[in-house]
């Protein structure tokens, strides 16, 4: 039997170590959490019995549990912490209930008070104690309002419903203030700002989107362009964060078109340095949404963006903001770069990293010291990719690790996860240049590490890029032994991956993952009996050719095709007819009249020796 294709594997324009930053809020997509799995783990906390004593009955809970609504992507100890939120809230309602409050007896009380004015002939004291009570109930309808709409905002909560929520923010701010536009009380804007921070902080959705829901509130009332572009760039920060755990684009969509909104409100001329940071804004939204889209249009306006802001934002003048600007501006040219394949700009974006270094020193900022190394790191590992040798590669890693000393787990458990996505990446690919296998097993054991903090729930883009890694670090490793397990573990691990890189996501990285796939699927074919996984590897390559865009380097397909042609040869050679051996030339024949003049020389030596020898089979077997 012939052995498989030795075809070298390009990296195709793409670094699946991701950039690592602040990422604040929660995912949302489908939520597979089960209600009574939920209950079942209030119960172990003993919560469960607490509220049925207070008369808060399962049946209730459980109901609680199904508002946890399918559009919400929450992982299950995050769902438990959801819904025992949500029985805390209603406990609290049935417990005010219970107590309630009895205006009648007050008013009792006053006139009894009163009376006694009267009889002492203190008629002056029977009309203060009188004016005393009416500036009381006042006061306690006031109270009275407060209380409701404090509870109506906990019920809202429970019935997730953030639009519900923020018109009973609102009309709780005007109950002790008289105002024709409650959206710009200074209460208001802290409402929105607390929810945002605590979305934020803790990775819930709701705070978030009610956040969102006051931002659009002010948008609606805003009078001048002052305020349009503060209320529009609120809306467009909630917006962003939320869009940034989604796996679709429409929040992200929005965000871009609330950022533009509010930077055509604010001129460059009146407040350079607010226009600046509603260019950094905008930036961070195009990039978020260009990454997950198969063009590089929305990254190219990324970058323009962050190229205007730091016109302004010179280190001279705002040197916190223009490193911000040089490590933003560095992510989106990694993006382009490695679109493209184009190693002049992920040089660039080593020079903007470099930059940025020069104000975040570690002692200084250790935090977005290691930030910038991180992304720094996976610059270099995207370059190494592309050069011979190994030394971008082995400063890449040293990068990394050093990004990791303060990235701790404990501190920062996200980024250290993301982190460690991008060490393994290097690893991997480190290891793959290597005659032995130390790198490849120590990337295995860092994704898996990062895999226990990226839940496929809370970062399902994340999760989805440490399983693709993790797939090649196993058949790299699996390609150099003679069994099946490793190989089996791969094609594991990219399915996983596939599960949330989804064509309509993500194409970019889908095709790219999906073409890894085929490639596991076909060598572990080649080593088992039967034809199931080949035909498999078959299917994968045909999606990835039929996912392939014109953006990408034509080499990039021609790679595809041939080792399409080749897993039909290995299928064909299995078959008794000769249709898959036909077919095989005649993928060939396409890709080198299309591309061959592209193809490094072995691989024209290799397909020429392949092609001939399926001609000779299929002459053999049509005069048999």
């Amino acid at each position: 039997m012939s052995t498989p294709p030795e075809v070298p594997r390009q990296p195709g324009g793409v670094n699946i170590s991701g950039a690592v930053g602040r990422v604040t809020g929660d995912i949302v997509g489908g939520n597979k959490n089960d209600p009574e799995a939920l209950v079942a783990a209030l119960d172990a906390r003993g919560l469960l019995q607490i509220a049925e004593l207070a008369g808060l009955q399962r049946h209730t809970i459980i109901a609680l549990a199904e508002r946890l609504r399918p559009n919400e992507r929450l992982d299950f100890l995050q769902a438990v912490r959801e819904l025992e939120r949500a029985v805390e809230i209603a406990l609290e309602v049935v417990a005010k209930g219970d107590r309630g409050t009895n205006h009648d007896a007050i008013v009792n009380a006053v006139l009894a008070r009163v009376a006694q004015r009267v009889r002492d002939d203190d008629l002056d004291g029977g009309v203060r104690e009188i004016d005393v009570a009416l500036h009381e109930l006042a006061a306690g309808y006031r109270r009275a309002q407060v209380v409701l709409l404090e509870e109506a905002v906990k019920i809202e909560t429970l019935r997730r419903d953030p639009a519900s929520a923020a018109q009973r923010i609102e009309a709780l701010i005007v109950v002790n203030r008289t105002a024709d536009r409650p959206a710009w009380l200074p209460e208001f804007k802290a409402q929105h700002d607390e929810l945002r921070a605590d979305g934020e902080a803790k990775g819930l959705s709701f705070p978030l989107a009610v956040a969102a829901e006051l931002a659009r509130r002010r948008v609606a009332t805003a009078r001048d362009a002052e305020e349009r572009s503060d209320a529009y760039a609120d809306l467009g920060r909630a917006l962003t964060t939320l869009g940034a755990r989604e796996t679709g684009t429409a929040r992200l969509g929005d965000a871009v078109e609330a950022f533009r909104l509010s930077l055509a409100q604010t001129t460059r001329e009146r407040a350079p340095f607010e226009w600046a940071k509603a260019q950094v804004r905008l930036g961070i939204a195009l990039q978020a949404l260009g990454e997950r889209e198969p063009d590089t249009a929305r990254l190219e306006e990324a970058v323009a963006a962050y190229r205007s802001a730091l016109e302004e934002w010179t280190r001279r003048r705002a040197a916190d903001q223009w490193a911000t600007a040089q490590m933003s501006l560095g992510n989106a040219l990694r993006l382009l770069g490695e679109r493209g394949a184009d190693t002049a700009l992920l040089l660039e974006a080593v020079t903007s990293f470099r930059l940025a270094l020069r104000f975040y020193t570690r002692e200084r900022a250790p935090t977005q010291w290691a930030t910038v190394n991180a992304n720094l790191g996976n610059t270099l590992t995207a370059i190494g990719e592309r050069e011979a040798g190994t030394a971008r590669l082995e400063e890449s890693v040293a990068v990394l690790r050093r990004a990791l000393e303060e990235l701790t787990r404990e501190a920062v458990p996200y980024a250290w996860a993301a982190t460690m996505v991008s060490l393994g990446c290097a690893l991997r690919s480190l290891g793959a240049r290597e005659t032995g296998t130390a790198r490849l097993e120590e990337a295995v054991t860092v994704l898996r590490q990062a895999l226990e903090e990226l839940t496929r729930d809370r970062a399902p883009i994340e999760w989805a890029r440490a399983h693709r890694n993790l797939g090649t670090a196993l058949w790299l490793l699996g390609k150099g032994e003679t069994g099946t397990a490793r190989l089996e573990e791969a094609v594991a691990a990219y399915r996983s991956a596939l599960e949330e890189w989804t064509r309509d996501r993500v194409p970019h990285y889908w095709m790219s993952t999906q073409v890894d796939f085929a490639d596991a699927l076909a060598l572990l074919g080649w080593r088992e009996a039967g034809t199931a996984r080949l035909e498999e590897a078959i299917a994968a390559y045909r999606s990835g050719l039929d996912g392939s865009n014109s953006e990408q380097p034509p080499i990039v397909r021609a790679e595809i095709m041939v080792k399409l042609g080749e897993t039909l040869r290995l299928l064909g050679w299995r078959e008794t007819g000769t249709a898959r051996l036909k077919e095989s030339v005649s993928v060939w024949d396409d890709c080198c009249a299309a591309t061959g003049s592209l193809w490094p020389p072995e691989w024209s030596d290799w397909v020429r020796a392949r092609r001939a020898e399926v001609v000779a089979e299929i002459e053999r077997r049509s005069t048999r």
